[in-house]
């Protein structure tokens, strides 16, 4: 497209459109080390600018900071994006490096009135359970989240981190419109049943951490050396030590095709998962994170990248190299139940 702006595709069966690429905004308050309130501002704007619609946050982040910051660009801006925000993940009062999850109706009910709040609107546009807590069952906690859509507070609905069985059993109560898993070159278990599952379904992929937390770009070699202590990739295995010396090696194909593409090793990550799209039948909306207006335009112009098969070929064995899991502790994931 002339003027720079990505092409949309539908959230779900029957929701709206959106643009093709999503914006993580969790780094702006959160996680990723010092924050510039001023270039996240500028970041917003210009990714709306480029056509970006779906801008992501969780109640979670920055213990609701995150939701706060976004409230003044989500009111100047209501009627051209889509908000998506989290429940399901709260830290424990009694050990703060804890995280508990929790998906029953009287917390459900208590996380949606305050997310409202702090983001100041009336209605969430996509409102996702972070998280799966196998103490409840998922139909128990989709009907919760049915009723916030019969309410008028929610209008679509989202899991992340789920099995393909999960979904189906959430989809039968209530339609899902997307499922947020983390999906790239470096984590693609997800292609082995939820895929399948959200192109039977109807149901369109959200990719999170598209871009390996930014390690696939080449922005870090080793989040122990490289990464302020406040950065929480230090504590993801496959990012420190051994496993990062690995990993880097495993970068050489993505750099060899960006080079020949005149593109950044990023960009051809991201194109990569956008034709996944095409590979697997099934509407694909990766929300890499940034926090610099230069960032999301090099991001954006990925989506108009084509790959060759030549050049997936090459790119299809890294995700079986990669040494480390994904987190310290995996049962934080759908993993370990599919």
């Amino acid at each position: 497209m002339t003027d720079g702006r990505i092409s949309t595709a539908h959230l779900g069966t029957d929701g709206p459109e959106v643009g093709v690429q999503g914006l993580g905004c969790m780094g702006m308050s959160f996680a990723y080390g010092p924050v510039d309130a001023d270039a996240s501002r500028a970041t917003l704007e210009r990714a709306l600018e480029l056509g970006v619609t779906l801008y992501d946050t969780a109640d979670m982040y920055g213990a609701g900071e995150n939701e706060r910051f976004l409230s003044p660009f989500f009111k100047a801006h209501r009627d051209e994006l889509l908000i998506a925000t989290k429940f399901a993940l709260a830290l424990d009062p009694d050990d703060s490096t804890r995280r508990v999850i929790r998906n029953d109706e009287p917390y459900i009910r208590q996380a949606v009135e305050a997310s409202l709040k702090r983001l100041d609107v009336d209605v969430i546009d996509l409102y996702y359970m972070h998280r799966r807590d196998v103490n409840v069952p998922i139909e128990e906690t989709v009907g919760v989240m049915a009723d916030l859509v019969r309410e008028g507070k929610v209008k679509q609905l989202g899991l992340s981190e789920v099995t393909a069985d999960e979904l189906r059993a959430a989809h039968a109560v209530h339609p899902i419109a997307a499922v947020q898993s983390e999906w790239s070159l470096f984590s693609r278990d997800i292609e082995a049943r939820v895929v399948p599952a959200a192109r039977d379904l109807g149901v369109t992929l959200v990719p999170y951490s598209p871009l390996g937390r930014g390690f696939l770009t080449g922005s870090f070699t080793d989040a122990a050396r490289d990464l302020t202590p406040d950065d929480f990739r230090r504590q993801q295995p496959r990012y420190t030590g051994e496993n990062a010396t690995a990993n880097a090696a495993l970068l050489a194909p993505l750099r060899e095709i960006a080079e020949s593409h005149g593109a950044t090793p990023g960009q051809i990550a991201l194109a990569w998962v956008h034709q996944q799209s095409q590979v697997h039948a099934v509407p694909v909306i990766p929300i890499p994170g940034t926090r610099k207006p230069e960032r999301v335009e090099e991001n954006t112009a990925a989506t108009r990248i084509d790959l060759t098969k030549e050049e997936l070929d090459l790119l299809d064995p890294v995700a079986t190299k990669v040494a480390g899991n994904r987190y310290a502790d995996m049962t934080f994931t759908s993993a370990g139940r599919e």
